[in-house]
């Protein structure tokens, strides 16, 4: 996977998506389910780490954090402020000696992964029995975004996760799309699902930014309130799957 486009990005990720209200608000509600999977002390791997703001949230909750990215530039940047990343993608995972508890991957990291049954394989090992995997991924359908699309003539877009790949104009990659059975299934039989719940069901996607900062808040509540629940949850942005090691 070429890298040069999350290179060239990083500089500018925490402003575009991080420090962005609609990041902060779908973070948060990620990382009030992350507070209660892995408690102080747990030594944690982070998946994807991007510039480091999930290992920077997880550190200050006690954790010890271990983080990879295949962008040199998001790991210099996760480095400078504390994180113990590694200039590593995902795929390579085998080149780690350690033991976890547990295992972040956030907001769509393992959407660019092709072979997700080999990743399950090579990530067993490295976690340890009854260990939990939270992982985030971007879902096959998004309401938002098939509406937001669909009401300016672009169809192509709207429905564009449901062929299960696209690709991405910003990072010339191609992102797949999964259901979350797909994914149950690609983690059996080292992992067992737990739960999964949607993050953005009302909170839109980052590229939507007609709504004022009040309503986006009211949005993040009504996430709170309904985006665990069964059909509401399989329309939102994202997925959070937490999974069990067996």
């Amino acid at each position: 996977m070429s890298t040069s486009a999350f290179d060239a990005i990083a500089p500018r990720y925490d402003e575009l998506w991080t420090n962005s209200t609609i990041g902060r608000l779908q973070r948060n509600a990620v990382w009030r389910r992350l507070d209660t999977l892995f408690p102080p002390g747990a030594e944690i791997l982070d998946l994807g780490c991007g510039t480091g703001a999930d290992a920077l949230h997880l550190m200050h909750s006690g954790c010890r954090v271990t983080a990879i990215d295949a962008s040199a530039e998001m790991v210099r940047i996760a480095q400078s402020r504390g994180v113990n990343a590694l200039h590593l993608p995902i795929e390579n995972l085998a080149q780690l000696n350690s033991t976890y508890d547990g295992v972040l991957s956030n907001f769509g990291a393992l959407n660019c992964i092709a072979d997700l049954p080999r990743l399950a394989a090579t990530l067993a090992p490295l976690v340890r029995p009854h260990g939990r995997l939270a992982l985030c991924l971007m879902g096959r359908f998004c309401l938002r975004e098939t509406l937001h699309y669909t009401l300016r003539l672009q169809p192509a877009h709207a429905f564009r996760r449901l062929s299960g790949t696209a690709a991405s104009s910003t990072f010339r990659i191609n992102v797949s799309y999964h259901s979350v059975r797909q994914l149950a299934a690609s983690f059996r039989p080292s992992f067992h699902l737990l739960e999964w719940r949607g993050i953005g069901l009302f909170v839109p996607p980052s590229y939507i930014y007609r709504h004022s900062l009040v309503t986006l808040r009211r949005f993040a509540a009504l996430d709170h309130a309904f985006a665990h629940l069964p059909l509401f949850r399989a329309l939102a942005d994202h997925r959070l799957l937490v999974f069990e090691k067996v």
